[in-house]
């Protein structure tokens, strides 16, 4: 008895005389906004508490316990941090650029197995990066769109196999692509459920014969998947392209807009995607060496030369057109209630790791969505599609320390997300110095890393590494 009792006062007394623990935190004066509200405004400034990894105390006036880190936010303006919900991480290196954009969770949509232990590291704080998941690799069929780093299935029984490996390996989310069978599509979404693993990508379309889409419908129509339980489908073009057999009908559009509302499905647009393949055309390959550039992968730039050559030489005015459409096509989604999320397709092609994400946010303006409307798809409104909303998203009490501050107000534009003052990551601190290292190690990734990386992981799902290895 003695002795608990003694335990109780020592238990007490340190609470009365509290020291902060080496990763707390005080951020003084700034300003917070509720983007919950209808028309979202920015508070009188406050001060924010962080204790671990989340928001312990929000207030105009907080003591904060001994020894806790003490930041002066100058007036600055408070965000949660943002999430990118599409990209395709190729080395670790390219992680801080995604922190020096104020990207504090991003989503991998071509899963390998040292994908998961990135994941894992960074969790653990031994890696500076943004909160990492990540779906297994491509599930998709031989056709039209394959590339080397998909797992191809083409029967029921393959595909089944297939997800009980990505799951066995540790993923629990999956993306599948366009070219998926029927039959390998049933596999997928039975196993898929039976695992309890989600699904995300492209709307399989089944075996493309000839004239598909202008003369012929594709052999499995749009619409049946907005009954499938898709975390979100991918790409307004993709959208275009299988819902309006690419056919840029306004009437059609926003019919099929109004039914992807009412089926409550969430779509990534990604309009930062096509926009840079029309910029590389419209400079004759300019665009490809512009600032930035330097953080993309060097063996993915090697292996996309056909395809930079391709757009280097395309035409620029049916392209433009294109996008044109593209814009109205996510403003209709956007006005018809649609869901809508905000990602880059960051590491492939020439979107540039965590740049592109603000990119994406400026197009989505241009597109016609207010400001606040484009900051939820990269804030609240991947927590809700993630089942989050309870722990991101929002700068409140008790929720996740992901934070970004900027000095300017971002609602009067993105391009104060491009050098924020700081961020804050699973309430690990980052000043605008150690940002800016972060660029500096981005710009320096190890090719032999990444290759020996990506080999294993196909080699682990079963492809044919001899492209990559010159075997």
């Amino acid at each position: 008895m003695i002795a608990r009792l003694l335990a109780m006062a020592a238990m007490v007394l340190a609470c009365l005389t509290a020291t902060a623990r080496a990763d707390d935190l005080l951020i003084r004066n700034v300003r917070l906004i509720d983007l919950t509200a209808e028309t979202p405004r920015w508070s009188a400034p406050q001060s924010v508490l962080v204790t671990s990894d989340r928001i312990a105390a929000i207030g105009p006036d907080i003591t904060a316990p001994d020894d806790t880190k003490v930041i002066d936010g100058k007036g600055g303006y408070l965000l949660p941090g943002l999430t990118d919900m599409h990209v395709h991480v190729w080395d670790r290196a390219a992680l801080g650029a995604y922190l020096a954009h104020g990207v504090t969770t991003v989503r991998n949509a071509s899963g390998m197995p040292f994908h998961l232990d990135l994941a894992a590291k960074i969790d653990a704080g031994t890696l500076a990066g943004p909160r990492l998941l990540t779906t297994g690799p491509i599930l998709n069929s031989h056709g039209a769109n394959e590339q080397l780093n998909h797992q191809f299935v083409a029967t029921e029984e393959e595909a089944r196999a297939a997800v009980r490996w990505q799951h066995a390996a540790g993923f629990r989310h999956i993306k599948v692509y366009s070219n998926l069978t029927r039959e390998a599509w049933a596999g997928i979404r039975a196993e898929a459920a039976t695992l309890g693993m989600t699904v995300m990508g492209h709307t399989p379309e089944g075996v493309r014969a000839s004239g598909v889409p202008v003369d012929h419908p594709f052999d499995m129509g749009f619409d049946q998947f907005l009954d499938a339980d898709f975390v979100t489908i991918e790409h307004v073009e993709s959208i275009v392209w299988h819902g309006l057999r690419n056919r840029h009908d306004s009437a059609a559009a926003r019919a099929l807009a109004q039914r992807i509302a009412a089926s409550g499905t969430p779509v990534d647009p990604t309009l930062v995607a096509f926009r840079n393949l029309l910029h590389v055309a419209e400079t004759k390959g300019a665009y490809l060496r512009r600032p930035g550039s330097e953080w993309m992968n060097p063996m993915l730039v090697a292996t996309e030369q056909p395809v930079y050559d391709r757009w280097t030489n395309e035409a620029v005015e049916p392209n433009r057109a294109a996008f044109e459409f593209y814009k109205q096509m996510t403003k209709m989604m956007a006005d018809a209630g649609v869901l809508m999320v905000a990602g880059s397709d960051a590491g492939i092609f020439t979107n540039i790791p965590g740049g592109s994400l603000i990119d994406e946010l400026e197009l989505l303006a241009e597109a016609g969505l207010s400001p606040a409307e484009a900051l939820r798809m990269a804030t609240l409104n991947p927590a809700q599609v993630l089942g989050e909303e309870d722990a991101r998203g929002t700068v409140a009490q008790g929720m996740a320390a992901d934070l970004v501050l900027t000095g300017a107000d971002p609602l009067q534009g993105f391009a104060t997300l491009r050098r924020p003052a700081l961020v804050v990551a699973a309430g690990r601190l980052y000043d605008r110095a150690a940002l800016d290292a972060l660029l500096t190690e981005a710009a320096q990734q190890d090719l032999s890393r990444t290759q020996a990386n990506v080999v294993a992981g196909l080699k682990a799902q079963g492809n044919d590494v001899s492209a990559l290895t010159g075997g």
